[in-house]
């Protein structure tokens, strides 16, 4: 797992519009990277939406936000115009940037194993340091979480 203070992984993945989104286009700004485990799902949307209420609060404050799951460039598309989110979304369905994060891992619902994602959001400030990780999401509450 990655800790504060390290250099965030590069990443190179495709967007909810197939278009190449890379790291290195976020150096010199200030990066929420939320890991999220499927679009439309309740708790994924009360995520995206709270983000996405208080998206004007985060420009003024010089972040820029990017959501990731391992869903199809399709099915992110739909997620963010149901939801009219005003941020991109990256269709990892290779799982490259989880894994270079090291999200994917085993879970448990309602008694019965499974691997998938781990609900994280990383800090990324414009050095590309790792400034901070939440790892225990509270999803119609994320903001605050983020601008402490």
């Amino acid at each position: 797992m990655i800790k504060i203070g390290e250099k965030s992984p590069a990443f190179t993945a495709k967007n909810q519009d197939g278009k190449i989104i890379k790291s290195i286009d976020f150096l010199g700004k200030k990066l929420v990277l939320f890991f999220y485990p499927k679009a439309s799902t309740p708790g994924c949307t009360a995520e995206a939406c709270n983000l996405r209420d208080n998206y004007q609060e985060f420009l003024a404050k010089g972040y820029a936000i990017l959501g990731v799951s391992a869903d199809s460039e399709k099915r992110q598309q739909n997620f963010l115009n149901k939801n009219g989110l005003p941020y991109e979304l990256l269709a990892d369905e290779d799982k490259t940037v989880i894994n270079a994060f090291g999200v994917w891992g085993p879970k448990k619902f309602m008694g019965r194993e499974y691997n998938g994602i781990h609900r994280t959001t990383f800090i990324i400030d414009k050095n590309g340091i790792i400034a901070n990780i939440i790892t225990k999401v509270k999803t119609k509450e994320h903001t605050s979480q983020i601008l402490v």
